[in-house]
């Protein structure tokens, strides 16, 4: 048997994904057509756009930031990807608009690193700017699209798993690579935890924020590909939920908002459970009305049972006074939380 504090370790970690197992089994058993293989197939398709935004959103959330305009990056690499399609190869309308959500990114990041604004303040203006722009542009007008490789990465399925959900797995792996296995995600929990103490030992604190919102407006615009595969056609006025969803997948899987905290494994069944959720409560004929409100009790039960374990955590012990020179400037708690 494993000590108390072995177990409640246990528990801390896989508590998210008992509760979507509880959910699934419940709700598999009221609702003959929730258990339907093609239900269960679409819950996966449906939410694995908004879940790679989460993959970018986790990143800058842990580094102690957030990013309320990777719904209009993603619209706007949707629209770009739309208008050049028609012009030039696939590859080439690809790397635009990854580009594109990479650029936006890097002048987030600088404005909130370098030029030090407040990250709602900079990436809310950001999101008006990037709006405005798209509608000017556009004419509010949609753009139709007919790029055959995003429309099967979309809508594809292989041995009955779409596609898409195979790419928000290896965008989650691949963020999960990066936060435990380089030296630049274990900066992004040093500078989250304590960015001041993180400066004190080397870290490259500016650096290391610009990367993690460069990453967060690449996921968005690599969303936004999708979403034209998706629905063939670029629409201005598409994903304005985005921003919240993303940032409510990270708070249900116990990212916490004052930076330094969170999994990347966890940001997969937040996304499921919120996705179960939804299609749980279309199935049992539930007015859609009554869907924000649960939602929002869903992330309210997180958050207070994330507060409830940070106040009864077991202190962590003293670090070592960091010399002038670290080689591994990594704070105690980011070691524990990347682990």
């Amino acid at each position: 048997m494993p000590a108390a504090p072995a177990r409640a370790s246990l528990l801390r970690r896989g508590g998210l994904w008992l509760v979507l197992a509880l959910v699934v089994a419940v709700l598999a058993a009221v609702s003959p057509t929730f258990r339907q293989p093609l239900n269960l197939q679409n819950i996966l398709e449906q939410n694995s756009i908004i879940g790679i935004v989460a993959c970018g959103m986790i990143v800058m959330m842990v580094s102690g930031g957030f990013d309320l305009s990777v719904g209009a990056v993603g619209v706007s690499a949707s629209v770009l990807a739309a208008v050049v399609s028609g012009r030039a190869p696939v590859a080439v309308t690809i790397g635009a608009a990854l580009a594109l959500g990479l650029g936006i990114g890097l002048v987030n990041g600088f404005l909130i690193a370098r030029v030090r604004i407040n990250a709602f303040v900079a990436t809310f203006a950001m999101a008006s700017v990037v709006s405005g722009l798209l509608f000017v542009s556009t004419g509010a007008e949609s753009k139709p699209a007919d790029v055959r490789l995003l429309a099967q990465a979309a809508g594809d399925r292989v041995l009955g798993i779409p596609v898409v959900f195979v790419i928000f797995v290896l965008c989650l792996l691949s963020v999960w690579v990066f936060l435990t296995r380089t030296r630049y995600g274990h900066y992004v929990y040093s500078v989250g935890g304590n960015d001041e103490a993180s400066h004190l030992s080397g870290v490259p604190v500016e650096r290391v924020r610009m990367l993690a919102f460069a990453l967060g407006g690449l996921f968005a615009g690599g969303a936004g590909l999708l979403l034209l595969g998706q629905t063939a056609v670029g629409q201005p006025t598409a994903a304005s939920n985005w921003p919240l969803q993303a940032i409510a997948i990270c708070v249900v899987g116990g990212v916490a908002l004052t930076g330094g905290v969170g999994r990347a494994e966890d940001v997969l069944a937040a996304t499921l459970l919120l996705g179960v959720i939804a299609n749980g409560l279309n199935q049992l004929n539930v007015s859609p009305y009554w869907q924000p409100t649960v939602t929002g009790l869903v992330i309210l039960v997180a958050v207070v049972l994330e507060q409830y374990n940070r106040l009864h955590r077991p202190s962590p012990r003293p670090a070592p006074v960091a010399p002038q020179t670290v080689s591994q400037p990594v704070t105690a708690s980011a070691a524990r939380t990347a682990d």
